[in-house]
């Protein structure tokens, strides 16, 4: 009587690995750091390249500034600024919220600037003036030497828009004011001192290159 083979037993089959869920890590609200308008959250829309500036390097930058400012507590009293690629508008409000005189939201993305708009309704912030245009344009149209406060945080695949931006941002600018400029690397001294500016303060946090500058003749020695 032949004998029967025993079944080949079946491989067994290993569980398919699952690709991890991409985490993401942009934030979904920023908060205003200090003044008038003090935790109020602001809403970070999902788009592509919108990148607003940390909480924690804001609240630096803005220590910064108050240091110019000769003001306590951080704040702005007086002071005309811009913020040239405003996105959420989280630099701008917040300079609104220290006190400044006047500030300038410049955005392209027309629901970004809806966004902008209820935003300024909600705080009544009557010193905020919102406009749909083109950032290095604004600059370019700023009397010369107007500006206390000009915040260059265009988006960082755009490398082209900086040194344009720059060039506009530095005429504008007081001769006691200054550039907040917020770059994918850190600038080199010569390719600032070419702009007739030159770094007053710098820091590095994660991706962010976080860079004060003022005109030449003003930076410390």
């Amino acid at each position: 009587m032949p004998q029967t083979r025993p079944a080949a037993k079946k491989a067994a089959q290993k569980p398919a690995l699952k690709t991890p869920a991409r985490v993401d890590r942009r934030p979904h609200e920023v908060r205003i750091i200090g003044g008038e308008w003090k935790r109020t959250r602001l809403a970070v829309a999902d788009k592509p390249g919108l990148r607003p500036t940390p909480d924690r390097v804001r609240e630096t930058l803005f220590n910064w500034l108050a240091s110019l400012a000769g003001a306590g507590g951080g704040e702005l009293p007086g002071w005309h600024c811009i913020d040239a690629f405003a996105g959420t508008g989280a630099l701008g409000f917040e300079a609104a919220s220290r006190g400044a005189a006047s500030v300038l939201l410049c955005e392209q993305d027309a629901a970004l600037v809806a966004q902008l708009q209820s935003i300024k309704t909600k705080l009544k912030a009557d010193a905020v003036r919102i406009e749909r245009g083109n950032g290095v344009t604004a600059l370019e149209r700023a009397v010369a030497g107007s500006l206390q406060a000009v915040f260059l945080d265009p988006p960082f695949e755009n490398a082209a828009l900086y040194a344009p931006a720059l060039r506009a941002a530095a005429r504008a600018l007081h001769a006691d004011g200054a550039i907040y400029l917020e770059a994918p690397q850190r600038w080199s001294d010569d390719e600032l001192a070419a702009l007739g500016l030159e770094v007053f303060r710098y820091l590095k946090a994660g991706a962010v290159h976080a860079h004060l500058l003022r005109h030449r003749s003003n930076a410390p020695a």
